[in-house]
């Protein structure tokens, strides 16, 4: 898809600096079309507990009008962040009165985009939403998008911040979309219980630190450490992570040693796994140091918690890990079918002592390469590209629909 123009909206502010999905998507529309990317705007609550925050200081200057509030990024690409401020209406009991300080906010962000659009004389634009529930919900109608895609990365309504108005105002935006495109199967399948044009479009991945060609040294807080080495690289909290699995491996096999690399909650640095002589927690790492902590193990592993909040996601490090060539043993869930012919899924903790012991007896040097081959095909490229096919595909839709009831919630554990 060329010469178009297209408007991305979402949670993320362009700046942030952790990864960003949107950001990436963004960019890559940005090469052969005219890309406006909208920063969140800022709310009241934000406001008066954040002040201070270099992010909220430059919001503030934007809405005193002290700063330009469109910069030109890139050939192609501006960056808007919207000069309002937005009522804070989460905390309100009553959908009734939610929704009528939302539309209130809908429209607000709708008249300040509606200004760059003029501004910069976009015609027929596409509406990019990166899982903007609240803020998106009347903009089909308020804006006039030829198509409204919704872009659903995350089971947010899981989350306790979305619980209690997300579930029927993102099942409400769902449905008014023309597209929705997801980034797992677990989320595709969600999302079409309210429009059946929903589709996982896959995940990209900036895999630039991963090349498994470059060879590094042992990284020196696991120079003394005992082979075979089983590994994880992540955030290590137990929200995300399964620390029963893990005590029963470490217990299971006191010959094997297990590093984890990554920032500590305080129930892990509270868990008996301290107490485990085979278990080393290894800290927070640069990005750039994570391959070469990947390339000295000799399995890489995923050890999941299963729950609303993790079941959809996508499993960024398994593409980083067999980016590296290495045989992964990760938790099964539906997100992960899309791996099951690179990686070796189990459930228990027997299967996965199982599963380790035969990663390490099969890995060989063609397997190593069809890994890599894997995860190499996970780009930004390929996965907008399934965005532009199905643009082509999909006929515009004009549904007004209010969704008062919650929305049912997903569960296929």
């Amino acid at each position: 898809m060329r010469n178009k123009d297209i408007i991305v909206i979402g949670q993320q502010g362009w700046d942030l600096n952790i990864g960003s999905n949107a950001h990436n998507i963004a960019t890559v529309f940005a090469q052969n079309n005219r890309v406006i990317y909208v920063n969140p705007p800022l709310d009241i609550n934000s406001l008066l507990r954040t002040r201070q925050k270099s992010q909220l200081k430059k919001h503030l200057s934007i809405l005193l009008g002290r700063a330009d509030s469109l910069v030109k990024e890139a050939d192609n690409l501006w960056i808007y962040t919207p000069g309002i401020l937005c009522l804070s209406n989460n905390w309100l009991s009553s959908s009734q009165v939610f929704r009528s300080l939302n539309y209130i906010n809908n429209k607000l962000f709708a008249q300040s985009i509606s200004q760059t659009i003029k501004k910069l004389d976009f015609k027929e634009f596409l509406l990019f939403n990166d899982g903007l529930m609240f803020l998106g919900l009347e903009l089909k109608a308020l804006l006039q998008p030829v198509k409204y895609i919704y872009y659903v990365r995350d089971y947010l309504i899981a989350t306790p911040y979305f619980k209690k108005h997300g579930t029927w105002a993102e099942a409400e935006l769902i449905t008014k979309a023309d597209l929705v495109v997801a980034n797992s199967l677990f989320l595709a399948e969600y999302a079409s219980q309210y429009n059946a044009n929903s589709y996982d479009i896959g995940q990209g991945c900036e895999l630039n630190f991963f090349n498994p060609s470059v060879e590094t040294s042992v990284p020196a807080d696991m120079v003394n450490l005992h082979k075979p080495i089983i590994g994880y690289v992540g955030n290590i909290t137990t929200s995300r992570l399964d620390i029963n699995l893990l005590e029963q491996l470490a217990t299971s096999r006191p010959n094997w040693t297990f590093a984890m690399v990554g920032f500590e909650d305080d129930d892990f640095k509270a868990s008996r796994l301290h107490k485990k002589a085979n278990v080393h927690f290894l800290g927070t790492k640069a990005p750039e140091e994570l391959p070469s902590y990947i390339q000295h193990f000799d399995v890489c592993i995923n050890p999941q918690l299963v729950n609303e909040i993790t079941i959809g996601n996508y499993p960024r490090k398994i593409d980083e890990y067999l980016a590296m060539g290495k045989p992964t043993v990760a938790t099964k869930t539906k997100a992960m079918q899309l791996f099951e012919n690179y990686t070796y899924l189990g459930s228990s903790s027997a299967e996965y002592i199982t599963l380790i012991q035969r990663a390490l007896s099969e890995n060989s040097n063609n397997k190593a390469e069809e890994r890599i081959a894997f995860a190499r095909s996970h780009t930004w490229e390929a996965s907008v590209q399934a965005i532009y096919d199905l643009v082509h595909q999909v006929a515009p839709t004009d549904k007004a629909v209010s969704i008062k009831e919650n929305a049912n919630s997903v569960h296929s554990y």
